[in-house]
């Protein structure tokens, strides 16, 4: 502890140091009280001033004592003290007086010298950082007498503010253990996000996985259960149904098929069609395909298929004989089996295809193989052909619907309206992947050689492939109606005038056995109002009407007999 008095105050007088009492404590000088005011030398003021002292100075000459008194004591701690700055961030409070101690009496009086001389102390210059003194050629007079000890100027201190270590450690801590939460907490986030995706995909490929054994009927107890290979399934199927016309520019023929893609049983058909089969042209009589493909064109020739067949056909794709044999070569070739052997044109040289299994066709020898029909042979067997040739096109045809717009549009064909290149490469596309994965087939239309659709032995290919159902009449429908005569008298042309002037649609006729009633049958209880009209506008008796089996989709079949008169000219 400081024992000076005003020991923050810089210029207040103080007090030296003469010695040390017994328990240790410094002894002071004491102050004189006779001597005259202690002169100082200010060198701001430029002359002496006679003041009451108001600090230490260290400027100001030292005047020697005028009693005598014991002799200065050597202290070499007794140094100048200076004012320590207060931290309170509040005022600058001055430090209070304590009493000074009286010296304790010597044992031994001694005779006191004459006190030396003091030299004149020499300026000394206050240490650089000591708060509270400046230079000297900053330094202002000492305030006035009247002025507050506590009147102090705020240059007079200097407040360093010392960086914390510690602090920093501690923010760092911190930030260490915030950021530790935040990446544990964010690891716990991630892990239920996780486990929900994982859940939702599990979900998912279960009901998955369920829906398409129920579809494929493998799912147990269902009524599909074990029919494999693209059969017939129940409930309403989607088919996408277009046909293509070869066309033989060399000979002057052409061959029919329907393109089928089930996109509920996943099963892509080809369907041939025999030119012999009878259909009704854009007046509702009776003709054959091959004829219809020439003279109504492909629009007519779809919707007499249609109505023949009961189905919908959403295009037509004519293909000429030099356009497949480029789409054979753009798909570099194709592979089939083949049941005879080709000759070519030219005298001498080589089979153009040779029979066997896995042969590799050109576009040149697929065109040959497809239109092939050796003399006296049957039409089906040319159909057979053309069928393999383009199933051999599907398999190495893209099912990238991209891809496979891109090599019909290198084709430069002319396309009918109906179909234009992108629909017609998205449905070979379709197929093409049935094929590359052998869910396909080829099947034969049955056809009579009267040209109409064989009994019983359509329906596989009319409703399992084609989905053709008979059913009522829409509004604004027409009835189709088709006649087998069995009169012996060449009649079904009469019938056939007599049906469209009646307002029905005329879809064929064939020959049948000779008979001796007439019967008109019907197969749907809710086309048997259509049969009656039929029977009155035939003159035939309503006893003639009766529920059988009509031709294949037809609504009402009329079968001759030698009871039906032949009407005579008006």
């Amino acid at each position: 502890m400081n024992d000076q008095q005003h020991p923050y105050d810089p210029y207040y007088p103080q007090p030296q140091i003469i010695g040390y009492d017994e328990y240790g404590q410094p002894v002071y000088q004491q102050p004189q009280t006779q001597q005259q005011p202690a002169q100082h030398y200010d060198p701001y003021a430029g002359q002496q001033q006679s003041q009451q002292a108001y600090g230490y100075d260290p400027y100001a000459q030292q005047q020697p004592a005028q009693e005598p008194g014991p002799p200065p004591q050597y202290d070499p701690y007794g140094q100048q003290g200076y004012a320590y700055p207060s931290y309170d961030t509040g005022q600058q409070w001055a430090a209070q007086p304590e009493p000074v101690q009286t010296p304790a009496p010597a044992p031994a009086p001694v005779q006191a010298a004459p006190a030396a001389p003091v030299a004149p102390a020499a300026p000394v210059t206050a240490p650089a950082g000591v708060p509270g003194q400046r230079p000297a050629s900053e330094r202002s007079a000492p305030p006035r007498q009247d002025e507050d000890d506590r009147a102090y100027r705020t240059e007079q201190f200097s407040f360093i503010e010392e960086p914390d270590e510690d602090s920093e450690d501690v923010i760092d801590w911190l930030k260490f253990t915030e950021s530790r939460s935040e990446r544990r907490e964010e690891a716990r986030r991630r892990g239920r996000n996780r486990i929900v995706a994982l859940v939702v995909v599990l979900v998912l490929a279960v009901a998955g996985g369920v829906g398409y054994l129920w579809s494929a009927g493998l799912f147990p107890g269902s009524s599909e259960q074990g029919n494999k290979g693209g059969g017939a399934a129940t409930g309403p199927q989607q088919r996408d149904t277009i046909v293509v016309h070869l066309h033989d520019l060399k000979h002057g023929t052409t061959s029919t098929a329907l393109l089928v893609d089930n996109t509920t049983t996943r099963q892509g058909t080809t369907v041939l069609l025999p030119n012999s089969v009878v259909v009704s042209d854009a007046e509702g009589a009776g003709t054959t395909l091959g004829k219809s493909v020439e003279d109504d064109g492909s629009s007519g020739t779809r919707e007499a298929i249609g109505n023949l067949l009961g189905t919908e056909i959403t295009g037509t794709w004519r293909l000429d004989t030099p356009y497949l044999e480029n789409l054979v070569e753009s798909v570099s070739g194709i592979e089939i089996d083949t049941d005879t052997d080709v000759p070519d044109t030219k005298k001498g040289a080589e089979p153009l295809v040779r029979k066997g299994e896995k042969q590799t066709l050109n576009g040149r020898a697929a065109v040959a193989y497809a239109t092939y029909r050796a003399p006296g042979e049957a039409e089906a067997k040319q159909l057979q052909r053309f069928g393999g040739v383009v199933y051999g096109v599907l398999r190495k045809f893209s099912s990238d619907p991209e891809a496979a717009t891109v090599t019909i549009e290198t084709l430069q064909q002319i396309l009918d309206p109906s179909l234009p290149e992108k629909d017609l490469a998205a449905s070979l596309a379709k197929l093409a992947e049935h094929a590359k994965i052998g869910d396909y087939k080829t099947a034969l239309l049955p056809v009579g050689q009267d040209g109409a659709l064989t009994e019983g032995a359509s329906d596989s290919v009319v409703k399992d492939i084609l989905g053709g159902k008979v059913t009522a009449p829409e509004a604004g429908e027409v009835p189709r109606v088709s006649v087998r005569d069995g009169s012996g008298k060449k009649a079904a042309e009469a019938a056939r005038i007599v049906l469209i002037n009646g307002g029905f649609t005329f879809v064929g006729g064939a020959d049948a056995e000779t008979r001796e009633e007439s019967q008109v049958l019907y197969g749907d209880d809710a086309q048997k109002a259509t049969a009656v009209e039929v029977a009155k506008t035939l003159g035939l008796p309503a006893s003639s009407v009766a529920k059988g089996k009509p031709s294949g989709t037809i609504a009402v079949t009329v079968v001759l007999g030698r009871d039906y008169k032949v009407p005579g000219p008006r």
